[in-house]
């Protein structure tokens, strides 16, 4: 069964609690699903568990992320498409989902720090999910007051620091030619040695390898192969800026 097939026929709901096995459940139809025996001696923390929540997450927060500038456009339904490549089969139900989490008047909040709690000693994987949600903000052409202040805040219950956020977001608005050192997270003052560091820092905890050792879907292990490209050329505009080898 694929990971859509898990989440859709109900079977993550009880596994994993929570609001994300509460709206899980919803989606279902039911919570009670026989289903839930694929994934019997699995601990709410196991790797199936956790790449279930992740990719609920992605669904649930996608849909809340496309109202923050008050409207939801055809052109951020369609970006939450894009970070998935769903099943054929399973496309009405995971529109449904989305629809479900579109129209709960519940906040984002309790989504966002259970996300921190099952993996806030993974920030790699949170950062994946902050990418994902970007890259909806920007669906419609433009990168709305309202949806910065919204991801900002998701950032803040995820762990992040304004200067990690202003990171992050530098990676989606910012090319490398422009301000290498904003992609890097570091001062332009910094030092050729703070300069490297920073740069193998964020290659080493952001390297593709680590999403795909956690299982997560193909669309982000490639996402994160855009981004280490991103942070390689900023690097590379330094080194040649400074004159280093």
């Amino acid at each position: 069964m694929s990971i859509w097939g898990k989440i859709l026929g109900g079977a993550a709901g009880l596994a994993i609690g929570g609001p994300i096995g509460a709206i899980i459940g919803v989606g279902a139809g039911h919570v009670a699903d026989r289903t839930i025996q694929t994934l019997s001696g699995r601990a709410p923390g196991g790797r199936m568990a956790r790449q279930i929540a992740f990719t609920t997450a992605v669904i649930v927060l996608g849909a809340k992320m496309a109202k923050a500038d008050g409207v939801v456009t055809r052109d951020e339904i369609a970006a939450f498409r894009e970070v998935f490549q769903v099943p054929p089969g399973e496309v009405k139900q995971v529109a449904r989902l989305f629809d479900i989490a579109k129209q709960d008047a519940a906040g984002f909040e309790p989504y966002a720090r259970q996300l921190r709690d099952m993996f806030g000693d993974e920030p790699a994987i949170l950062e994946a999910l902050l990418d994902a949600l970007f890259h909806i903000a920007k669906a419609d052409g433009q990168y709305h007051p309202g949806e910065k202040a919204w991801l900002e805040e998701v950032a803040a219950l995820f762990g992040f620091s304004e200067a990690d956020f202003r990171r992050i977001e530098a990676k989606h608005t910012v090319q490398p030619q422009d301000d290498p050192y904003r992609i890097l997270g570091i001062d332009p003052s910094a030092g050729d040695e703070e300069a490297r560091a920073a740069w193998r820092a964020q290659i080493r905890e952001h390297h593709p390898d680590k999403l795909i050792a956690e299982g997560l879907p193909q669309e982000f292990v490639d996402a994160a192969n855009d981004h280490i490209a991103k942070i390689n050329a900023a690097w590379d505009a330094i080194r040649k800026e400074r004159g280093l080898t």
